[in-house]
């Protein structure tokens, strides 16, 4: 509601709102002394104000850099004088599609250069971008396209079928479909009909104009992206990202991440999520090459450092285990240091010891779709490189400290609001406060509403507070195991299973119990070659954690994920439901 209303007053205010507009300067009188209005001989104009937008970080990129590479995919590759003009003709292209300022354009794609390039484009042409995850069923899709309002789906040639399931679900429903645009590549096999779809895109992108007037953000405060969160605590929410948030949010993606001029970013972390943390704009501003792939693989992983001599990748927890656990033959040595950073769940920190073992040097954030991704990181001291090897894993698996971009994080008490004290015992909820959270769900006031109550944004997360600041995220509200009366972090459960040598990969919810009210149920996968059973890890359990704490039932399956890598607990807890009592 605030935020509506701070939108409404200044779009009403007269100020500069675009290069391209009239130079205009905003006197006022009789304003709240102390304010830049009530001082006498200032101004805001042309000279001195423009809307922040990530838009600038590729004009800049194109007028600085422009015969540098700008975007790796196999054999294709762009200079940046080229990825400036080609965001223009799509953009141009979108407006020949029927596309105005404030419509939504939503994509369907794997991180191909038409997902890089589209993070420009639609902007460009005033649009808001809505990158769909590619791993989504036909109904899901459906859903989200209905609840977004998209004018035009952008697709995948391997997800036409999807798209198409989709449609026709949308179709029943009475609703004008939006323009279906197929995105091909190289890897298209030759016997792919594509006259079936009336608009492919290197063709639309062909006819667009590269001479194109870019169309601006009247605010800094209009939306930039809607970025559907990933359902693992509840049903998909449209969460609303602004050309101010993203514009800030990259700059601190990119001092967090160590990335200096001239960085090669390997593409990891799907594009559709978070905007990829923001750096599709954040490689932008620091002139890097974008190496774009289709697949994730331990093997690809070290092929691409190999051949494009990669300093900067990210991944969930999840892709790092697929690291260290990774066959030797698809491993390759690294020649050198390459800065890993890592989020989404709490990471392991005997997997972040591998990793660094491997050669990575790691980085560990922490945010949530809410806050564009990345809002806090593990500013690394320069004394924690004394602790013993164990202590400094432990020291990079906290959450840490808000980046340069957030106002505040604090962890309190959700109901009387009071910071918890920096024992690194109390637990609380992580809140945030600043200029990189989101601006609302998406036609959802009543939930924008609820999740802003107090003036704080609630993450849902629990954490405590370490003495030195740093916040450490022991669990979600809804994963804490409450077992006689005792708090158990699943995360730190979680953590002891995955020192186990025979462990692969682990997740802990809990099992309802007559006696104790719940009890910690494992799901464990183990390594391959690997022989134990449910009492061995029971039995490893007790000998490393309180004895309340330990799982008091193993189930060995293969973990399901979400397809950002998240561990999907409410599957796993509804599992631990239908076994009952073990009391």
């Amino acid at each position: 509601m605030f935020w509506t209303r701070s939108l409404r007053l200044f779009r009403s205010s007269r100020v500069f709102s675009s290069h391209h507009s009239r130079k205009f300067c905003s006197f006022s009188q009789d304003n709240d002394p102390g304010s830049w209005e009530s001082m006498e001989g200032l101004s805001r104009c042309s000279a001195n104000f423009v809307p922040l937008s990530p838009i600038t970080f590729l004009e800049r990129a194109a007028k600085v850099c422009r015969d540098r590479t700008s975007v790796v995919y196999g054999s294709l590759e762009y200079n940046w004088g080229q990825t400036h003009q080609r965001c223009l003709k799509l953009a141009s292209a979108l407006t020949h599609l029927g596309i105005s300022r404030g419509d939504v354009v939503a994509t369907l794609l794997p991180n191909v250069p038409a997902m890089y390039e589209l993070h420009f484009a639609v902007p460009m042409a005033g649009a808001i971008l809505c990158s769909l995850n590619s791993r989504l069923d036909a109904a899901m899709v459906s859903v989200l396209l209905e609840h977004s309002q998209a004018k035009v789906l952008y697709v995948d040639y391997q997800l036409l079928e999807v798209a198409r399931g989709a449609l026709d679900l949308l179709g029943k429903k009475a609703r004008e479909l939006p323009i279906l645009v197929l995105v091909t590549d190289s890897d298209c096999p030759s016997t792919f009909d594509i006259t079936s779809v009336s608009y492919e895109y290197e063709r639309l992108l062909a006819d667009g104009h590269n001479g194109f007037d870019i169309v601006r953000p009247h605010s800094e405060l209009d939306p930039v992206s809607i970025n559907y969160t990933s359902g693992t605590t509840s049903r998909p929410k449209g969460v609303v990202y602004s050309h101010r948030g993203a514009y800030l949010n990259s700059l601190a993606t990119v001092l967090l991440f160590r990335m200096d001029l001239f960085p090669v970013y390997l593409w990891n972390v799907p594009m559709f999520h978070c905007n990829g943390w923001c750096l599709p704009w954040g490689v932008a501003s620091q002139f890097g090459i974008n190496i774009c792939v289709r697949k994730v693989s331990p093997k690809n992983i070290f092929d691409n450092i190999a051949r494009h001599k990669v300093t900067h990748m990210a991944g969930a927890p999840t892709v790092l285990n697929m690291i260290v656990n990774s066959a030797l033959t698809d491993r390759k040595p690294l020649n050198q240091k390459v800065v890993v950073m890592t989020g989404g769940s709490p990471p392991p920190p005997q997997i972040l010891d591998k990793m660094e073992k491997i050669g990575f040097s790691i980085s560990h954030l922490y945010g949530l779709t809410e806050t564009y991704g990345p809002g806090t990181f593990c500013a690394w001291r320069p004394e924690w490189n004394f602790l013993p090897h164990e202590d400094r894993s432990k020291m990079k698996a906290r959450q840490g400290v808000p980046h340069v971009a957030l106002e505040e994080i604090d962890v309190k008490d959700p109901a009387s609001m009071e910071s918890v004290p920096s024992d690194g015992k109390t637990m609380g909820e992580v809140m945030f406060r600043g200029n990189t959270v989101m601006s609302g769900y998406f036609r959802d006031l009543k939930a924008t509403e609820e999740a802003f109550k107090d003036g704080w944004f609630r993450s849902g997360d629990l954490a405590v507070k370490h003495s030195d600041g740093y916040i450490e995220v022991k669990d979600r509200l809804k994963d804490i195991i409450i077992s006689g009366g005792e708090n158990i972090s699943s995360v730190e459960v979680e953590t002891v299973l995955y020192s186990h040598p025979a462990i692969l990969e682990a997740a802990v919810v809990a099992r309802p119990d007559d006696h104790w009210g719940q009890t910690p149920c494992a799901f464990v996968k183990l390594k391959q070659g690997f022989d134990v059973n449910a009492q061995d890890i029971i039995n490893f359990s007790r000998d490393h954690l309180p004895h309340y704490m330990a799982p008091k039932t193993v189930v060995f399956q293969d973990i399901p994920k979400t397809s950002t890598g998240k561990i999907q607990k409410y599957v796993l807890r509804e599992k631990a439901e239908a076994l009952g009592s073990l009391s």
